[in-house]
Formats: C-alpha cells, sequence, structure tokens
C-alpha cells in the first residue's frame, strides 16, 4: 500500500511537470475580489494585458466582489493549483482579515496562497481640513491630548486600513478620538471639509477635487518614504511618530500547491512588467506606486503588517474573536 501511495505521488508530481512545462495552454483568469471599475479593477487590467502578450495567452480579469473580498479569494484559494486561476488583491485581505476574523476566515492566507509579486503600492496620507489651524501632525495630536474623545475622525469604514491607520497613529501619540465611519470616502470628505471630523486617512484619487481646490491640508503620508505624487508631505515617521507606517498594496497571487516553475514564470513576467517606464506612468495614473518584491518578500510582508496591525486592531476593538 506505501508503495503504491508513493507511486501515485509520483505520478501525480509527474502530470503537474508535463503541464507546468505546456502552461499555459489555455486563457487564464486573474479573480479580483473588487467591484468592477475601481482602481483594483484597474490595475488588474493592465496586469492582464501584459501577461497576454508574453504568456501567448489570453488573461482576463474577473471581478467578484463580496464579504469585504471574502468571496474571489476564497474562490481562488479552492481552485486548481495549476496557474489558470489567480489573484490580485490588496495587502489587507492577507494582513487584516486575519486579525479581526481570527479562526472565521474559510482560507490561511500563508498556507493557502502562493505569492507571485507585489503589484503596487498605495499610499495613504493624513488629511485635516484647510479651514483648520493645524498644519502639523503634531498639533492635531497634540489637540487631541488635551480633549480626549472631544474630536472626531472619520474613515471609509469599520476595520479599513485607514481606520487600523488612524488607531496605530493616535495609540502612539497616546491620544483619543471619536472614530465617525462612513460608507466611502465620499461623505466623510464632505464632512471634513465643513469640520464635523477633523482628520481621515485616505488615498489620493478619492480627494483629488478637494486638493485642486485647496479645502484639505494633507499633513502626512503614512508609508515609509515620502511619495513623489506629494513630494513636500513628509512621511509620520519625519512628523515624529515612528511605527505607525502602513501602506495599501496590491499582490497576485496563485492557489496553494501551484507547480513552482509556474510561479516563477508569473513572477519573473510580473518583475519584467513593472520595470517598464510606460507601467510606471500607467500606475502613476491610478495614484499608485510600483510595487517591488516577489514571493518572499510578499510573504515577510504579510507577516510583518500581521505583527503591526495586531496592538491597533485589538485598542478598537475589531476582533471578531468569541
Amino acid at each position: 500500500m506505501k508503495l503504491l501511495r508513493l507511486a501515485l505521488a509520483a505520478l501525480f508530481a509527474a502530470a503537474f511537470t508535463v503541464h507546468a512545462q505546456d502552461y499555459p495552454s489555455r486563457p487564464v483568469k486573474i479573480v479580483v475580489p473588487y467591484a468592477a471599475g475601481g482602481g483594483v479593477d484597474a490595475a488588474a487590467r493592465l496586469v492582464a494585458q501584459h501577461l497576454s502578450g508574453t504568456l501567448g495567452q489570453n488573461v482576463i480579469v474577473e471581478p467578484k466582489p463580496g464579504g469585504g473580498t471574502l468571496i474571489g479569494t476564497e474562490m481562488v484559494a479552492r481552485s486548481a493549483p495549476d496557474g489558470y486561476t489567480l489573484l490580485l488583491t490588496g495587502g489587507s485581505t492577507m494582513s487584516l482579515l486575519p486579525l479581526t476574523h481570527p479562526g472565521k476566515l474559510p482560507f490561511d492566507p500563508l498556507a493557502d496562497f502562493a505569492p507571485v509579486g507585489v503589484v503596487s503600492r498605495i499610499p495613504f496620507f493624513l488629511f485635516s481640513s484647510a479651514s483648520t489651524p493645524y498644519k502639523t501632525v503634531k498639533e492635531l495630536m497634540d489637540a487631541a491630548k488635551g480633549n480626549p474623545g472631544a474630536m472626531a475622525y472619520a474613515s471609509n469604514g469599520v476595520g479599513a486600513m485607514g481606520h487600523v491607520g488612524t488607531e496605530m497613529l493616535l495609540q502612539s501619540a497616546g491620544a483619543k478620538m471619536t472614530h465617525i465611519p462612513y460608507n466611502g470616502f465620499a461623505p466623510a470628505l464632505s464632512d471634513l471639509v465643513t469640520g464635523r471630523v477633523v482628520m481621515v486617512m485616505a488615498d489620493l484619487a478619492p480627494v483629488a477635487g478637494q486638493l485642486q481646490a485647496r479645502t484639505l491640508r494633507p499633513l502626512a503620508v503614512a508609508s515609509s518614504q515620502r511619495s513623489r505624487f506629494q513630494p513636500d508631505v513628509p512621511t509620520l515617521e519625519e512628523a515624529g511618530f515612528p511605527g505607525t507606517e502602513f501602506e495599501v498594496w496590491l499582490g497576485l497571487y496563485a492557489p496553494a500547491k501551484t507547480p513552482p516553475e509556474i510561479v516563477t514564470r508569473l513572477a519573473t513576467e510580473l518583475g519584467r512588467f513593472l520595470a517598464l517606464p510606460a507601467t510606471r506612468e500607467a500606475f502613476a495614473k491610478l495614484g499608485h506606486e510600483l510595487g517591488t518584491g516577489g514571493p518572499d518578500a510578499v510573504r515577510q510582508r504579510i507577516v510583518n503588517e500581521q505583527k503591526a496591525f495586531a496592538p491597533a486592531v485589538r485598542a478598537a476593538g475589531l476582533s471578531n474573536a468569541k
């Protein structure tokens, strides 16, 4: 019986090796667990267009929104590990959801996926209304410490990256504010401009109009380096709050146990795509910086972010553990 099992395993491995050598022999699908038409969908279509040309097969994008990215992500986790069903999702799917839904996810971010690489990074900024007197993060945090809970900040939803990032900042500053979650950035920005809330963490795409009208003031960028889109805006570390850095980022994944040859080929093609000057400009139009790092870098980023986010998730009461 043992010999039979070993023989079957060898045949199975050999079959996958043959398939890997012929890959791809039919269209490839990139599942996006967000609604069509958004920034993630647009990024996925740029990747798909490039891979279609280099792989010699059509690469299509299939939006599969719902469940806070759970539906599309689980679909890929349960797909055949043959390289024909891929996932492009935000880093929060892998880094934040395991903390807010401990033991309840239908997938394990590290065990059920074979990372391909980081696609892009979306810098988040801390904004206040231009009508407020706060010109630095320190001034704003000092005001919050002087009035615990009296000031309010906005986010685009409970458990969103902007929510967790703001809680990280407040913990670092020793300040307390009231959190007001909104259904998206548009209503949050309206209340920010009118003064109902004093700050919000958001990417540049939804605030373009307010920045052009100079009704918002960017105080800091939450990433570890300054953004080329707003080079005069300091990082949170430069503003005096180290250890509060975070980035929204997009990664490409295959199901776990996808043959290493296929993952390596996809990672190589993705790296070539991201090295093109035209790619940099195409992603800049989306408000994205290009990503760097292959499979190992993605895994390490997930591990590091889970450690960094855990205290903020606990302090904000975001864990759904029972």
